[in-house]
């Protein structure tokens, strides 16, 4: 244990130990041993157009009009995302459906639009005794097939329905089918040992339940690519980080040096291994050799997210919103103030783009860790007070834990707890406190706390995502 270590340190020991000796004792499959993959393919989604198209000025269903624009929108969200291909077809009985689902691939995950009233239902049932995904988009007025979504999403199947007239939802649509593939051919990076709940620190059911590869990376390894870092690379970040910073408050030039390093190295590693994701067990015993939040601040901005304290559970968070909404997502440690109906978030490590990777840096200080007497180098992050705000946590591989909220406070420089904190009002944070975390079968501290957010409302699209994985939705508060 990091000679360092505060709170961590107890999470880490006692009534969390337990789950630590279980992360560390697990057959991980080491990444020397197991090449990366060749890069990502694109992600094979079939939408069938089930039905043929009516008239203008008479029946329910769509006409050649909409089904020309919504055709045009979906070849520009296949281009926009660039992660997708479109294998898209009209079906008019189930052998068509068959014959599409083929050329889509096995588990191809499915955009049924209703064109003709009914015609959805008469030719569906290859999707659904195929198991795959399916989003059902619906215009007004095409068609009946609609209220049958629901009805089969309770018998079991992955099916949700977007029933709307705006096209927009097309891409959300895709956005959502896309997770299940792009979570197939990931590969997260894990320095031992795992947290968070059993069934997310087990590789294997990882693999079983979500279909990415967990691979673990052996610290005398990532000592080595520390040592061998660029000092151009390594001087070029710290440049950048020290002339973009408002302040920098405690970290000397030494302290911002071991940072940048680390940032380095942290990029180098996901390069090489052609990995998605990485989780860090033993952040807290990295003092010594440079803190990794810079690092994974740089990470998360790029489109990887990147967990602190091993917590795959919050790593597995962000990977699905990753892949939803194209943003990165704020890791933190949850405290109340029920005179305010507010649940603070506050941790030293966040992403300067909460907006996703084209967007502006917020602002940020440079700040010594918070425990660990002002040591080291991390990035206290500014974010827009007034926005609204997505929680979330995957939890047990099978739950969503999910709230929304609306930042109020932003501190200008940070006292007590952890460097980047927002204040968020909730919608009763006096019920909230009393059932944080009522569903999870655990004492373990950490994975009780954690929680991650992300900028704007996504319970909807929350929702939906958890009916196509099969998964539950927990609201908070």
């Amino acid at each position: 244990m990091c000679e360092h270590c505060t709170r961590r340190e107890f999470l880490g020991t006692g009534v969390a130990g337990g789950m630590m000796l279980a992360g560390a004792s697990w057959p991980y499959t080491w990444a020397s041993q197991s090449p990366p993959p060749s890069f990502r393919k694109k992600n094979r989604i079939c939408v069938i157009f089930t039905g043929i198209p009516e008239p203008e000025d008479r029946n329910w269903g769509a006409d050649a009009r909409q089904i020309e624009a919504m055709k045009a929108r979906l070849a520009k969200a296949e281009k926009d995302l660039g992660n997708i291909e479109l294998v898209i077809g009209q079906s008019t009985n189930t052998q068509q459906t068959a014959t599409l689902l083929e050329k889509a691939g096995p588990g191809a995950p499915v955009l049924a639009i209703n064109v003709q009233n009914f015609a959805l239902t008469r030719v569906i049932q290859p999707v659904l005794d195929g198991s795959h995904p399916m989003v059902f988009f619906s215009l007004p007025a095409s068609g009946h097939d609609w209220m049958y979504a629901p009805r089969w999403y309770r018998k079991g199947h992955r099916v949700t329905l977007l029933a709307s007239s705006d096209y927009e939802e097309l891409e959300r649509a895709l956005r959502l089918l896309r997770v299940i593939p792009m979570m197939k051919q990931t590969r997260i990076l894990l320095f031992p040992p795992a947290r968070g709940t059993a069934l997310a620190q087990s590789p294997e059911e990882v693999k079983k339940c979500l279909g990415a590869d967990v691979v673990a990376i052996e610290e005398k390894r990532f000592d080595e690519m520390i040592s061998s870092a660029e000092d151009k690379a390594v001087r070029e970040e710290i440049d950048w980080w020290t002339k973009n910073a408002k302040e920098i408050v405690e970290p000397n030039a030494e302290d911002i040096r071991k940072a940048a390093r680390i940032s380095i190295a942290l990029q180098s590693l996901m390069e090489q291994e052609k990995a998605q994701a990485l989780a860090v067990g033993t952040c807290m015993g990295w003092l010594s050799k440079g803190f990794p939040c810079l690092g994974f601040a740089r990470l998360r901005d790029k489109g990887i997210p990147a967990a602190c304290e091993g917590d795959m559970d919050s790593l597995l968070t962000m990977l699905l919103f990753q892949y939803m909404i194209d943003r990165p997502g704020f890791q933190g440690n949850a405290t109340f103030d029920t005179s305010r109906n507010a649940l603070w978030t506050a941790h030293c490590t966040a992403p300067l783009k909460l907006d996703g990777v084209d967007s502006k840096e917020a602002p940020y200080l440079l700040r010594g860790h918070s425990e660990v007497g002002g040591s080291g180098c991390v990035p206290e992050v500014q974010y827009q007070v007034g926005r609204t705000i997505t929680r979330a946590k995957m939890i047990n591989l099978d739950t969503i834990l999910a709230s929304i909220g609306k930042i109020i406070e932003v501190p200008e420089r940070a006292v007590h707890g952890c460097r980047t904190q927002i204040v968020t009002e909730v919608r009763d944070a006096a019920k909230m406190a009393a059932n944080w975390s009522r569903v999870l079968e655990t004492e373990d501290a950490m994975t009780l706390l954690h929680r991650v957010v992300f900028y704007d409302d996504h319970m909807d699209s929350v929702h939906h995502l958890a009916r196509l994985m099969g998964m539950k939705v927990v609201v908070e508060g």
